[in-house]
């Protein structure tokens, strides 16, 4: 078990990053496709007109890859159980294409897929925009790895409503959940036949089922 201590507040937040300011273009292979800082209203007024999508940070834009095949096999799989199993309880399942709002930091961002097992909170009446996911996931790739596990785990844990968070091995038949305690978030690995249970969720998933038709290597 390992754990990892809560951030101090919405200061410790700011101050992180104004000291170490994200470089997004290299932690996710990026393109920077503006030099005009954009306010947040520009930015979702272009974002929800645009084609492709793009994450949003302290006024600027980054283009988001495509995926792999690898990458899409496991988030149908994954929407195909959890939709199954949670359908009988309070919780929503969002795909991709769900944006989510972290409110403490301004960074507006595409999970892979985000859960909420309350009734949801959007930003306007668009209902385009989630601020109190209580599950995140994230798939992870060689681009992506880095960000997902450092400075975007960072942000997303000061949202307070998020219970758990998920990052998913596209290399290896791998998943690793962070869960929220009192003062500390744990983390839990999976094992080789044995179900993973997602905690915040109280269902639990065989990586087979998860992995299924995804081609080694």
């Amino acid at each position: 078990m390992i754990t990892l201590p809560l951030p101090g507040g919405n200061l410790f937040i700011f101050n992180r990053f104004l000291d170490t300011p994200l470089e997004f273009p290299k932690l996710r292979s990026m393109e920077n496709l503006a030099r005009k800082f954009l306010t947040e209203e520009e930015y979702l007024e272009y974002e929800r007109k645009a084609e492709t999508k793009s994450e949003y940070y302290r006024g600027e834009l980054f283009a988001m890859a495509g995926a792999k095949a690898s990458h899409n096999i496991i988030l149908s799989n994954l929407m195909g159980i959890l939709y199954s199993q949670l359908r009988k309880k309070p919780c929503t399942v969002f795909p991709s294409d769900m944006r989510v709002r972290v409110s403490t930091s301004g960074l507006y961002t595409y999970p892979d897929l985000s859960i909420v097992c309350v009734k949801p909170i959007y930003l306007d009446s668009k209902q385009d925009t989630l601020l109190n996911p209580s599950l995140v996931l994230e798939i992870l790739s060689e681009s992506t790895e880095a960000y997902d596990r450092g400075q975007k785990f960072e942000m997303y844990r000061t949202i307070p409503e998020l219970k758990e968070y998920v990052l998913i091995s596209t290399k290896y038949k791998k998943i690793e959940s962070f869960v929220r305690n009192t003062n500390s978030w744990e983390l839990h690995e999976s094992r080789e036949s044995v179900p993973f249970r997602f905690s915040s969720l109280d269902v639990e998933i065989l990586l087979e089922d998860i992995y299924e038709k995804v081609e080694e290597g």
